[in-house]
Formats: C-alpha cells, structure tokens, sequence
C-alpha cells in the first residue's frame, strides 16, 4: 500500500501517532477530545485518526488544537468488544482497527493507539506488523503505581496469552528491561520473578527454569535479577519490573483496579460521616487531590505490546479523554526513544534456547 499524500499535513515536523478512534466504550468523541488534550500540551504530536469520516470531521473542527495535526483515514468498519479475534482476523480489512496498524506498517506512524477489543487487537497486530526475529510470544506491559522513584512498576504479561513458558519469561524479562528504561529512564532495571513466595524451592517447574535463564542473561542483558518476587511486592520498591504469565498478571491487574476504586469510594464515605469530618476533608483537600491523582488509573493508562515490529498501545477501553491523553503521551515518549528498534536489539543480544519457529503461526497465540 503507498502512502496518501494527505500524511503530509499531520507529519510536518512532528511524530505521528495512528489512532484507533472507533474502538472504545465511550465512542470516537472521547478519543477525539483525548487527542486534542495531547495536541494542545504537545504540538511535536501529529495523528492520523481512523473511522468513519463523516462521525469524526465535525468532531475535528471543533476543536482548533487539531485544525493542522490531524489527518482522517475513512474505515466504515468497527470492531466491537464482543467481536471473537478470528472473526475479525478473516473479516477486519475495512475495521478503524486495521486501518491503524496499517498506517504504523506502511511507516506513515510510529505508534499505534487503540481503544479497541483486546484481543482482536493483539492478534490483528501480530499478524499485520509481525513478531521480532527470535520473539515466541508478545506480551502486554503495563504500569503499576508504585514506591519506586520513577512511580512504576512495570507488569508483564498483563493479558496478550494465559500461556507462558520458562523462555518465554526469559524473553518477557528483555522486553521489560527495555521498556523500563526507555519509558521510565530506568538506567539499570531490577527484575523479579512473581511466585508465591521468595524461596527458591518453592513455585511450579516452568519458574525455576525461567529463575534460572533470567539469571544467567541479567550480566550480559544490563539488568539485576533480585529473583522470586510476591503479590505485596507489585507496589513496592524490591524491583522495578515484574514478571509472570498473562493470566496471573490480568488478574492482578484488574485486582489492583478494583482496589483503587474502592479505597476512593471508601475516602469519599469517610469524609461525608459527619460535619466534622466533612470540615477535615476541606482542609485536606490539596493533599486528597495527589492521593487521587496518584492512584487514578487513567493516569497510567496505556498497556504496550511488546515484541513486534513496531509499538502498539492498548488503551483501556473505558478510557475517558484523560485516559486517552495519558495513552498518546506514553506512545509519544517511546516513539521519541526509538524503542521498537532498541527492544530488537535486546532480544537479538539474548541467550536463549533454541525454539522451532514453525511449531506455532504468527497469529495463534493469544
């Protein structure tokens, strides 16, 4: 596919992002107002926004901060979030989803951002950018709140496959080396191993296998490997990303969500109880808003997929514009980093097992 002549108007001087603007729980005028709060703090961030042209032109013009950075690529298709990946796979040419992966594989974007059903996403973006030379299985990456310098921790899997090998771990520790030092500047990352306890002995085969690959590569990968890491330790300071399958890490992620909302449910009922303690929450009022802003998901909005070739990012898809805004600034900050190169070159370095390549297809290992 050649490049439309109109990508001129969003790339002029600045990096661009390809946005999904169809695929969420909120519709294409949220991510429309979310790209516009990016557009007005940024204005190195140009967008090609993908749906249905007639919905998104009268969105676009009413907000001046996009009148010369956004360029809209018309796909009359959407995926829905109870569409089954292979459905869409087969069906998915004319999707706003596969529009934005196009324009990342055809060298118009850097960065892909998608509001979009998970699933269908990962697979659609396995099959259309393809894994790095030596990746088994792409993973999900996402920031978890934490006492470490930098705010985060960084978690992985966080959903891409329930599956996960020993040498699949091993690659999940290179992948999130690279991104905890390209998104966070991380300048030697620590890497634990969650299990269900910090002895050696303890956890199923495929762990101690992958505890001792981890081992082996961190002097050579430029990483410290402080081994077995518990539940307690994902808001901690023990390490500075955290590795484990898909499903252990999407239940612990959506264990941490549900906990954030209700311990601001439970403030909220707190300070309400009495006059008195409606008085307290005034004068805590500054101290309540960090606390908020600190634990809000929308503010680490945005799951990364990594190892293929080029950078996608998972939005939630109950994101408001916030949460939109919070998924184009962590595209932005890894596109300006050159990370999907960087993260190659990381995977390419590594010592690992030889694995038959043909024994799975590209797209069949989500």
């Amino acid at each position: 596919m050649t490049a439309h002549p109109d990508h001129n108007k969003a790339g002029a001087g600045r990096t661009v992002i390809s946005v999904d603007a169809m695929g969420g729980d909120m519709g294409p005028a949220t991510v429309v107002a979310g790209i516009a709060k990016s557009a007005r703090k940024n204005p190195r961030i140009g967008f090609i926004l993908h749906g249905r042209k007639a919905e998104l032109e009268p969105l676009v013009a009413k907000r001046k901060y996009l009148s010369d950075c956004v360029v809209i690529r018309d796909a009359p298709d959407v995926v829905s979030m109870e569409d089954k990946p292979s459905h869409v796979i087969r069906h998915g040419k004319d999707t706003s989803m596969w529009s934005a992966l196009e324009s990342v594989r055809n060298g118009e974007a850097t960065v892909c951002v998608s509001c979009g059903n998970t699933g269908a996403l990962m697979m659609m973006s396995t099959l259309r950018l393809r894994r790095l030379p030596g990746i088994y299985r792409p993973a999900i990456a996402v920031m978890w709140p934490s006492r470490n310098p930098q705010g985060f921790n960084v978690l992985l899997d966080g959903g891409a496959d329930i599956r996960a090998d020993a040498k699949d771990l091993m690659q999940y520790a290179l992948m999130g080396t690279s991104y905890a030092r390209n998104g966070f500047g991380v300048v030697r990352p620590r890497i634990g191993l969650l299990n269900v306890g910090t002895e050696e002995h303890k956890g199923r085969s495929e762990l101690k296998e992958a505890y001792d690959l981890i081992s082996a590569n961190a002097r050579t990968a430029d990483f410290d490997f402080v081994g077995f890491v518990e539940g307690r330790d994902l808001p901690g300071d023990t390490c500075d990303v955290i590795i484990t399958d898909g499903f252990t890490g999407n239940v612990a992620l959506k264990t941490g969500e549900g906990t954030a909302t209700l311990i601001a449910e439970l403030l909220r009922e707190a300070f309400k109880y009495s006059p008195l303690s409606r008085l307290a929450s005034l004068l805590a009022y500054t101290s309540l808003q960090r606390l908020k802003k600190r634990i809000d998901p929308r503010q680490v909005n945005g799951g990364v997929f990594l190892g293929l070739n080029g950078t996608v990012v998972k939005s939630h898809g109950a994101a408001d514009a916030t949460g939109v805004s919070a998924a184009v600034r962590l595209a932005f900050q890894l596109a300006e980093t050159g990370f999907s190169e960087k993260l190659a070159a990381r995977v390419a370095s590594a010592s690992l097992p030889t694995q038959d390549a043909d024994t799975e297809e590209d797209g069949g290992k989500i």
